[in-house]
């Protein structure tokens, strides 16, 4: 069954780039003729370069914002006790758990009705609303295996709270920080839902005009799509690539069962 599965992915994947390159496919194995064509067209037709400078400055901001919050979020969350700890970390799990539609819609709206949307600052502030959850729920299982030990000797030595997370924690963290900033650059990249309800024309996402060349007005050839398509998918298994050197998914999936569990 896993190697059936594999053999339609790959079809599947396969057909697309074909499509991509091929100058006419319909009752044959084969395409008639192969052709870079559509690749250029795509490229100039929906300003691809200008997407992905707007893809990657949407998402750098999401990551370092929601790393610059989430992280102290997560130090106190490990290691302070303080009454209704649970419930907090059941808000912060809220938006990892809920579809984005659910609350997209609601926040979509709040960020109309103060001008927000129709921007690149709308983009941004609805994709914080769930990265920063997920860099809480990395980082906090990252914070709790240092040992409370290492932060006490260097206070005893005379070093300040500000002193022993700048020297102490923060290069211990390194890699948890990474590992977070890396997931939630690939989790804003493929955001469709929250992005597609607050971009405006010149703050839509790889994702976004990916969706509009498929279902948006006008006649287009097929094949623009197709390498669209075959773009955005290298992007994002790129990311994907990059994001596993840093984290093993299964830590996160056993972070959040247990969230749950509580």
């Amino acid at each position: 069954m896993i190697a059936f599965f594999f053999v339609n992915l790959a079809g599947i994947v396969g057909s697309v780039v074909v499509k991509s390159v091929s100058t006419q496919w319909f009752d044959t194995w084969l395409p008639t003729g192969l052709t870079t064509q559509y690749w250029v067209e795509s490229w100039h037709d929906f300003d691809l370069a200008n997407v992905l400078l707007v893809t990657l400055k949407a998402s750098l901001a999401v990551v370092v914002i929601a790393a610059a919050i989430g992280v102290p979020a997560a130090f106190v969350l490990a290691r302070r006790h303080f009454p209704f700890k649970r419930l907090v970390m059941l808000v912060f799990l809220l938006p990892v758990i809920v579809p984005p539609i659910a609350y997209g819609i609601p926040l979509a709206t709040v960020l109309y009705k103060y001008d927000l949307a129709n921007s690149l600052t709308g983009v941004i502030l609805a994709n914080l609303v769930p990265s920063i959850p997920f860099v809480v729920l990395t980082m906090t299982p990252f914070i709790e295996q240092i040992d409370p030990k290492i932060e006490s000797a260097a206070r005893m030595c005379g070093a300040g709270t500000w002193s022993v997370f700048r020297r102490i924690l923060l290069p211990l963290l390194v890699p948890g920080v990474l590992a977070a900033s890396v997931l939630v650059l690939v989790r804003t990249v493929g955001m469709f839902e929250l992005t597609y309800l607050t971009a405006g024309v010149d703050s839509q996402t790889l994702v976004v005009v990916l969706y509009n060349s498929y279902y948006g007005a006008g006649i287009r050839a097929p094949q623009a799509s197709h390498a669209m398509a075959v773009i955005y998918m290298l992007t994002m298994l790129t990311l994907l690539v990059i994001a596993l050197r840093f984290v093993n998914p299964s830590q996160l999936v056993t972070r959040v069962a247990d969230e749950r569990g509580r």
